[in-house]
């Protein structure tokens, strides 16, 4: 069955200002390129490509005060923001093209006032190798790209955790994340004490992706809006190398396959991030094609040969 899907605005967020490798900033066209627009056409939805949001360049700065970049992420974040929201008031869906992991601040923030002005439950699916719950405590880089989840539960700068004008702006009892493999030990005492929904590739490996995103999806209802954060370093990196922090051990193709069709079985999607695609660190555009792929899959592409 062909679900019913609201129009989409792709919004193309080309920067890298928050992570510690150059090349995400190429990312949106890299997944333009890969025809993501075109696919999603192709099953009967309405695509609008609003282009790339513009930004300040990434300056390779070290970090000031235990932040990278803070003032440039800020700006890209509010920009982002600003626009996933009128999408959303206009009952379009934002598919955000990133960029860097530290731009769901902006998108998810965006989500989440959307949701309280029209009454509705907001619940992020966060798919990613990584928790993204640090600090400038934890975390030496002070890349930012690692701390969007800790920042949007009110845990990092003011001008971070305010964006939105709601703090905090999700709580973690709103967030699931699957795929983990990869956490600071001090992250993962901050994880812990905070309470995060964490479905790690070892809790995967022992029951398997069908239960695992049944207990991610479980309580999902008619008042839910989903937004799905997608890091393709979730992935295994033998099959999408186009990262810049990849982790040995995520998903093959068919558990991604897998988590995108259970996804798109609910009908909750509401809004999409995909993030990290690197085409510098590529090969041949690989790892975009298959975002592309997975995102066909989010929006009802099913390997499904029953009704």
């Amino acid at each position: 069955m062909r679900r019913n899907y609201p129009p989409v605005s792709l919004i193309g967020v080309p920067t890298d200002i928050g992570a510690g490798h150059l090349g995400a900033r190429l990312g949106p066209d890299a997944l333009r390129i890969a025809g993501l627009a075109q696919a999603l056409r192709s099953r009967g939805i309405e695509v609008e490509d609003r282009g790339n949001l513009a930004g300040p360049p990434n300056p390779v700065e070290p970090p000031m005060d235990g932040y990278r970049h803070l003032a440039g992420v800020v700006v890209w974040n509010e920009a982002l923001m600003q626009a996933s929201l009128r999408e959303l008031e206009a009952g379009r869906m934002p598919v955000v093209l990133g960029g860097d992991h530290s731009l769901a601040i902006g998108s998810i923030a965006a989500v989440a006032a959307h949701c309280r002005a029209t009454g509705r439950r907001l619940r992020v699916l966060w798919l990613d190798a990584h928790a993204d719950f640090n600090t400038s405590q934890v975390t030496p880089s002070g890349n930012i790209h690692g701390m969007p989840v800790s920042c949007l539960c009110g845990i990092g700068p003011d001008v971070l955790t305010g964006i939105g004008g709601h703090v905090p702006a999700i709580t973690p009892a709103q967030i699931t994340q699957v795929g983990i493999r990869s956490v600071d030990q001090e992250e993962k005492r901050m994880v812990k004490e905070h309470g995060l929904d964490i479905y790690d590739m070892r809790y995967i490996d022992e029951v398997g992706m069908k239960r695992t995103m049944e207990a991610a999806l479980a309580d999902l209802d008619d008042d839910t809006h989903l937004h799905v954060s997608f890091d393709v370093d979730v992935l295994d990196p033998s099959i999408a190398p186009g990262t810049g922090t990849r982790v040995p051990g995520g998903l093959n193709y068919r558990e991604a396959q897998l988590v995108m069709e259970m996804i798109a079985d609910t009908g909750r999607m509401g809004s999409l991030d995909v993030v990290e695609v690197s085409p510098a660190l590529d090969e041949r555009n690989r790892t975009a094609e298959l975002a592309v792929d997975l995102v066909e899959s989010l929006f009802g592409k099913s390997t499904l040969m029953r009704d």
